[in-house]
């Protein structure tokens, strides 16, 4: 699948090869939103990342089931969020798999497809760094991947706590926007242009997602 994360473990730079660096973000994407995009692009920049695979939750663990919105959804909401960034992939990984979502299992598997010698970042909000030493198999989660923990507006970042040298914290001022307050727009009947892509608005448009509380089929 041409979208997915590509395995080649050296980048070219400046005529001398480097280990490949990918940046995974998980999240819900229910819906995926430009704070999410802006986000990725900026830790890409910051810390030189080859591409940001986007990893759209299949039965996340913290989160009630009939809350979500059924993942084929959010999976192709993100597709189509991300289609005209090249530097962008999203992975079914999470999708695909049956049972609750645990992000070590999704580093596990990423590290497999991707190789020994790559250097992981996972990206995620700072609000759930926070709650990081509560998930599962926490110590070996830091020897998979370098953390990057995404700040909104308004919110104290702190890494306390967090081992030194394995968490990084990063302030993005466009996650003023959030899927709640998108999905309640909808509810609301109010336009959430420019809050989410174009393609994300006819989507929703076309779907009638977030329009009551009632669960969806998960067949687009």
């Amino acid at each position: 699948m041409p979208n997915e994360p590509t395995s080649t473990s050296e980048a070219a730079e400046g005529g001398r090869s480097r280990p490949r660096r990918v940046g995974i973000m998980g999240g819900t994407f229910d819906p995926i939103h430009h704070g999410h995009l802006v986000a990725g692009s900026e830790v890409a920049h910051l810390f030189h990342l080859d591409e940001v695979v986007f990893v759209p939750t299949g039965q996340p663990w913290q989160k009630e089931t009939g809350k979500v919105t059924p993942a084929e959804h959010r999976y192709l909401m993100t597709v189509i969020a991300t289609a005209e960034n090249p530097q962008f992939r999203v992975s079914r990984i999470e999708v695909d798999r049956a049972g609750p979502t645990y992000t070590i299992d999704t580093l596990r598997e990423m590290r497999d497809i991707l190789g020994p010698d790559v250097e992981l970042f996972f990206i995620t909000g700072a609000d759930a760094l926070g709650a990081i030493l509560s998930w599962r198999n926490v110590d070996e989660l830091f020897e998979l991947a370098h953390f990057v923990g995404c700040n909104r507006p308004g919110h104290r970042l702190t890494d306390t706590g967090l081992p030194d040298g394995k968490v990084s914290l990063v302030e993005i001022p466009a996650l003023a926007i959030s899927s709640t307050e998108c999905r309640e727009r909808v509810r609301k009947g109010e336009p959430i242009w420019y809050l989410v892509p174009d393609g994300i608005v006819r989507y929703i448009n076309k779907t009638g997602l977030y329009l009551d509380d009632r669960v969806m089929d998960g067949t687009p």
